[in-house]
């Protein structure tokens, strides 16, 4: 009675044992995973603020600001090998 009594014993020890350490994950992941949100929204703030900032929101990329108008640019470029080359390229590169 004693050989099995001990045997029940240690089975019930090794369960309690599994139950705490399950237990103790469940409670970390808990802990880890429940931040104050008040972080996330600190930044989606400082997000919005520097909108602002963003490349559509530069000055030097509106059109009244522009030095150069759209065509002339394009008159510019029709002079130089830049375009030339772009154009060599663009025939080379074709699927047909």
């Amino acid at each position: 009675m004693s050989n099995n009594f001990k045997e029940w014993k240690e089975a019930l020890l090794a369960e309690k044992q599994k139950y705490d350490e399950e237990k103790e994950f469940k409670a970390t992941v808990k802990k880890v995973y429940s931040k104050p949100r008040d972080y996330y929204n600190k930044l989606s703030a400082s997000v919005k603020k520097a909108g602002h900032q963003s490349p559509g929101g530069l000055d030097c990329f509106k059109d009244e600001n522009r030095v150069f108008s759209e065509k002339n640019t394009q008159k510019y470029l029709q002079n130089t090998s830049y375009f030339e080359t772009y154009n060599a390229m663009k025939e080379q590169d074709s699927w047909d």
